[in-house]
């Protein structure tokens, strides 16, 4: 037992929602948004009733049924006669399209209290995909890794999405059932045992959300409701409905579904995929709205908003006066990655082709936190981003690998299967030591040899699908050495090839790199992460020192001057100071003045 359960009374927890099923004095209360359906009715299996449910304004239905207890299944019926499982079902025990399970949400026992989260600044993140963390791919199993990411220095995981999908593994892209944590993961008492484990051992927790487009399968919203635009498009088809009639109560829907997320399970932060694919041109921009109401509803708490943002809109990053976010905390920039990307492995091919022999690109994005900042990108056509010199490095997460930048390869191979080990060293110290916010993706701090490939179980329906799409999708994608067909991303072989290999993180040169991971963070926490606070916008410069040499220079928050100089090249470069009394740290090798190939070191300079 842990000092926090030990000492702590046991909490109840429910964030009340206009959507789905709320647990009465007496029986259940059951409501559905069906504006396109002339009547609902309520089936309840375990008592083989089939109930009438009352028509109200607006579209909506209810009925309360005293008979119904926490555990029982059902389902709606539409006029029709077709039963569809609660869109906001806390749980579908049978898939996507079974029957929705009645959740008693203050069932759980709590004993965070007191919890209130961890400032960003201190943030170190560690991505991970609950399926292939462990052997047994549960919210439970992951409760017996926490200890090892404490003692790494982790200090917040970020769990990819386990919103309901179809099948038995997914990335989590595909989740239909937005507030029903995936069965093969476990049941919800299960991830609020993960989060409550977590939040004991000091350990923030984010989850990865998807409010872009609905997986192919199990999303019966569609049939009685507006929840698509056909005007608007995405890589996955017509747009969710966020911007024309009917959109406010779409919009309601994945409000609610945040703050469940936040409050009901006590996420202490949020990373919303892909939000340049969400298409609102409404008044308002959804974005806007549901920052806003995510900190009104957890106010008092540390909680955390991250976008994945293509589009690079440093708008959406804005800090207050006192340097507090506006709206969102951070955006995962992949201008860093990519432009370090292939400085270090060389590859050019894809979206790494703007970035080729571009060191300049290299040191905006770490001085600025974006490369592209409204400039024309040839690869991709378009003009792309807007100025962010005027955020602070901590606006941005950066990260040498992470699940995209593996799965969208053929192979899924990590960047420790690209590199020598110097190589991926190299990255690691760079974005450890660098004041932007780092992340790691699971089993990247032992340079784990499993791969991390696209995997799916939608269904046989759909299987060619995919794999078509796939193959095409990587059809120019180059092979390396004799690499031949790559895993068919249906198979249960290829999603467990990926599980990671605990034992082998104390062998031979994979404990080498954990002992290295450790260093640096230990590192960063005691001479970068106390002098993050207060770091203010045009904090960052760079300039280049060679053609593969740049140094890069920060202002801390308490105005001590961190310095970074790489050599990311083969060949040695001369001239750099290494071991003034200002060195932090160096990794690769120097000699006199000379920085060997592949090298970088850090100086801290204090505060005039």
């Amino acid at each position: 037992m842990n000092e926090m359960s030990a000492i702590a009374p046991a909490l109840q927890r429910e964030q009340e929602t206009k959507f789905g099923t709320q647990i009465l004095p007496k029986g259940v209360r059951f409501r559905l948004w069906a504006p396109l359906s002339e009547a609902v009715s309520l089936k309840i299996y375990d008592l083989e009733l089939v109930v009438p449910m009352t028509p109200l304004p607006r579209g909506w239905y209810e009925v309360e049924v005293e008979e119904a207890l926490p555990g029982m299944r059902y389902r709606f019926v539409l006029e029709n006669g077709q039963e569809v499982p609660d869109p906001a079902s806390r749980f579908q025990p049978e898939d996507l399209d079974g029957p929705s399970e009645i959740i008693d949400p203050r069932s759980f026992p709590w004993t965070d209290a007191g919890w209130r989260g961890r400032s960003w600044e201190e943030t170190i993140i560690y991505e991970l995909h609950v399926g292939t963390f462990t052997p047994e791919g549960t919210f439970r199993s992951a409760i017996g890794k926490l200890d090892a990411l404490v003692d790494l220095g982790i200090t917040a995981i970020e769990i990819m999405p386990v919103a309901d999908f179809a099948g038995r593994w997914n990335w989590g892209y595909d989740g239909a059932h937005l507030f029903s944590p995936d069965s093969s993961y476990g049941r919800p008492e299960d991830l609020k045992a993960l989060i409550n484990e977590a939040h004991a051992r000091g350990l923030s927790v984010f989850l990865d959300v998807v409010y872009n487009h609905f997986g192919p399968k199990g999303n019966f919203l569609k049939v009685y409701t507006p929840l698509m635009n056909t005007e608007h498009k995405t890589p996955w088809g017509p747009a969710v409905n966020f911007d024309a009639e009917g959109s406010e109560t779409i919009r309601d829907y994945v409000f609610a579904n945040a703050r469940y997320w936040l409050n009901e399970f006590r996420f202490d932060g949020l990373r919303f995929d892909a939000v340049h694919e969400i298409r609102d041109y409404g008044p308002r921009h959804m974005l806007q709205d549901l920052a806003e109401q995510i900190r009104a509803s957890t106010d008092g708490r540390f909680i955390h908003l991250i976008a994945e943002n293509s589009d690079n809109q440093a708008g959406w990053l804005k800090r207050r006066d006192d340097g507090a976010p506006w709206l969102y905390d951070g955006q995962w920039s992949d201008d860093i990655h990519h432009s370090l990307h292939n400085a270090i492995t060389g590859e050019s091919f894809w979206y790494y082709a703007d970035f080729e022999n571009r060191l300049d690109l290299v040191g905006r994005a770490l001085a600025e936190g974006l490369a592209w900042q409204g400039e024309f990108m040839e690869h991709e056509g378009r003009e792309k981003g807007e100025p962010s010199a005027f955020l602070p490095p901590t606006a941005f997460v950066s990260y040498a690998q992470n699940h995209d930048q593996a799965g969208n390869r053929p192979f899924g191979e990590r960047l420790s299967h690209l590199v020598p080990p110097s190589c991926a060293r190299l990255w690691a110290a760079i974005y450890l030591l660098s004041p932007q916010i780092p992340m790691l993706f699971m089993g990247e701090e032992w340079a784990a040899k499993q791969p991390f490939t696209f995997f799916s179980d939608v269904g046989e329906d759909l299987a060619d699908t995919i794999r078509q799409g796939r193959d095409e999708e990587m059809k120019t994608f180059p092979r390396r050495g004799d690499q031949g067909k790559a895993p068919d991303p249906m198979a249960e072989d290829t999603f467990r090839a990926c599980k990671l290999d605990w034992d082998d993180r104390e062998e031979g040169e994979h404990a080498r790199f954990l002992l290295l991971y450790r260093r640096l963070i230990a590192l960063r926490k005691k001479e970068i992460i106390p002098r993050l606070a207060g770091m203010e916008g045009n904090s960052g410069r760079y300039e280049l020192l060679g053609e593969r040499t740049l140094r890069v220079t920060w202002t801390l928050g308490d105005k001590s001057e961190l310095s970074l100089v790489a050599n990311l090249s083969s060949e040695p470069f001369n001239g750099i100071n290494v071991w003034g009394s200002d060195h932090l740290w160096l990794e690769g090798f120097a000699t006199g003045e000379t920085l060997e190939g592949w090298s970088a070191v850090f100086t801290l300079k204090g505060p005039n």
